[in-house]
């Protein structure tokens, strides 16, 4: 039996619409490779986790020494460097005062924590999230999440969470346009707090650029104000920096694009480059504020993810990524925005760095182009290039390849994209 017919006997897989039809056997940099021997530039990067490339050769070998000295002891039973190290080195590589790291995961059990500890640090109850946004698939991200489509069948949810409306522009909810608008998005914070709550608010919790939501990057001074206001009322930002970190908007975390330093940063995904590790950095105050029995995890700060992530930030800082995901995003969106000129199709292109969102629709009215979007989705595939896909209406092409990738690689994407539309229609 072959993986694919392994997978439709023995994997759950009716959580999704249906895999794309490719069985990888490698990846390198930028490209995946199948088991047919056909290479693909790779513009999803696993969604959006292999930053520094597959199969990175430094942070590999930092993995492998690893291995051969020690694969799991519980750091919350025993000290253990690599995570020791680790929790340092992100206290350097994050603005003060965020210094104290809890180590889980996944991006879900990091957000979890997050709200958990600030919870804790408050004596506060409540939270607020925005509408559209994604924080993962637990009962408690599920219940900040702002998405009916990420939580049919699975409720009632937490109660106690209100949502705030979404910074998304291109179709902003009151019909007005950015900046004569007044940032009426952020500035909606205060009542939210005045009627959807009782005033006991703990957390706001934001992705600084919102991904499953369809790559939707607020106004620049969105963060200012809406943070403002809820700092006023006692609450925390907790930045949800799982998919928008480690280089991915052109800065090492994408709350710096804002001028606005959160009180708590939830990480996963590119902080180990595809070795299962999330964590959560927070104020010293707030890290201490657990008692014990509060909380743990078992493989959290896994030795080999540890070594593994240090090894990562090391090969950012020596390559300066941040900079060539700022400087390669340009590049992209400079190729796409020519595109968007030529094909009507291309309603909006937005995003940060190589967090790149495309969306498409069908006529002058925004309608959405969901099935034009899987559409060339599948041409690409067909042709040499992987893209994402998503955004509330599903018409949302994702740009977000390993930040590795090269301008050349990023022009043949792109044209590729382009032959895509002209086939499509």
């Amino acid at each position: 039996m072959d993986t694919v017919g392994k997978y439709n006997k023995y994997v759950i897989t009716s959580c999704v619409k249906g895999l794309e039809p490719v069985v990888v056997a490698r990846g390198e940099g930028a490209t995946l490779t199948d088991v047919a021997g056909r290479t693909f530039i790779d513009c999803f990067a696993g969604i959006s986790v292999v930053n520094a490339g597959h199969c990175n050769p430094e942070i590999n070998a930092a993995a492998k020494a690893q291995i051969d000295q020690l694969i799991h002891s519980n750091i919350y039973t025993y000290y253990l460097s690599p995570a020791a190290d680790l929790a340092e080195k992100l206290a350097e590589v994050l603005p003060d005062p965020l210094q104290k790291t809890f180590f889980c995961n996944s991006g879900a059990e990091a957000n979890e924590g997050a709200l958990r500890i600030i919870k804790k640090f408050t004596g506060r109850r409540e939270v607020i999230a925005l509408m559209a946004s994604f924080h993962g698939r637990t009962y408690g991200t599920l219940s900040v999440t702002g998405q009916a489509g990420r939580k049919h069948g699975g409720g009632p949810y937490a109660p106690g969470v209100a949502f705030a409306p979404i910074p998304y522009c291109y179709r902003c909810m009151y019909k007005l346009s950015y900046p004569q608008c007044g940032l009426a998005c952020a500035e909606a914070m205060e009542d939210v707090i005045r009627f959807q709550t009782s005033d006991d608010v703990a957390a706001f919790i934001a992705e600084p650029v919102m991904g499953e939501g369809g790559i939707v990057s607020p106004p620049d001074e969105y963060f200012k104000v809406a943070v403002g206001i809820v700092r006023q009322h006692g609450a925390l930002w907790l930045a949800d920096e799982v998919q928008s970190g480690f280089g991915r908007t052109g800065k090492m975390f994408a709350f710096e694009h804002y001028g606005v330093v959160p009180d708590a940063v939830a990480m996963a995904k590119g902080i180990a480059n595809g070795y299962p590790l999330g964590a959560f950095t927070t104020r010293a105050d707030i890290g201490d504020s657990f008692e014990p029995g509060d909380h743990l995890s078992t493989f959290g700060g896994n030795p080999v993810s540890c070594a593994a992530s240090l090894a990562n930030i090391a090969f950012f800082q020596k390559v300066g990524l941040p900079g060539q995901s700022a400087r390669k995003g340009a590049f992209a969106m400079e190729r796409l925005h020519q595109l968007k000129q030529k094909y009507p199709k291309i309603g909006d292109i937005r995003g940060r760095g190589l967090m790149i969102g495309v969306e498409l629709i069908s006529d002058a009215k925004k309608t959405p182009a969901a099935a034009e979007t899987g559409k060339v989705k599948a041409y690409c595939r067909e042709h040499g290039v992987l893209l994402g896909s998503g955004g509330i209406y599903g018409n949302v092409i994702r740009f977000q390849p390993p930040l590795v990738i090269g301008e050349e690689q990023i022009a043949q994407a792109v044209d590729t994209i382009g032959a895509a539309l002209a086939a499509v229609g």
